[in-house]
């Protein structure tokens, strides 16, 4: 179930011409909550943190490894 922020995301997304798919279950352990596809853009992987939430190491080594496959990775908090 996609969270205020992951539903506020999405719609975002989409509204601008996203293809927006939640990963919420795949098999690697921290990976991004969220997938935006796009014609000729990038594939961008957003993690999702709700406030008071932390980014895990284990999330930050994912995003650090979706980078050198070329893609996007973005963290987008709830302030």
């Amino acid at each position: 179930m996609a969270s205020k922020l992951q539903t506020l995301t999405i719609k975002n997304l989409e509204s601008n011409g996203y293809f927006v798919i939640n990963l919420t279950r795949t098999n690697k352990n921290g990976i991004a909550d969220l997938l935006a596809l796009k014609e000729n853009e990038k594939p961008i992987f957003i993690e999702c943190k709700e406030k008071g939430d932390t980014l895990k190491p284990l999330q930050k080594f994912r995003g650090e490894q979706i980078k050198k496959y070329g893609c996007e990775w973005v963290l987008v908090k709830d302030n």
